[in-house]
C-alpha cells in the first residue's frame, strides 16, 4: 500500500484539498470521506498523463 500525503481544510461546509506532491491541482468533497476518494481520483488521473503538462513538488538536498 501506497501512503500519499495531502494537505485539507474545511471551508463552511465543503472539505478541500490538495495532495502534496501536487499542491496546483485541488478537489473537493461534501465530507471528508468523500475528499479523500476524490484525492485518489485525481492522483490517479495525474499519474497516467491524462493531464497534460503536470506540475510536480520535489526536494533538493542542500549540503
Amino acid at each position: 500500500m501506497t501512503k500519499l500525503g495531502f494537505t485539507y481544510w474545511q471551508d463552511g461546509e465543503m472539505w478541500l484539498g490538495h495532495l502534496d506532491e501536487f499542491p496546483d491541482y485541488m478537489t473537493q468533497g461534501e465530507t471528508y470521506e468523500e475528499l479523500k476518494e476524490n484525492l485518489v481520483d485525481l492522483h490517479a488521473d495525474l499519474a497516467s498523463g491524462v493531464i497534460p503538462c503536470v506540475r510536480h513538488h520535489a526536494e533538493l538536498e542542500l549540503a
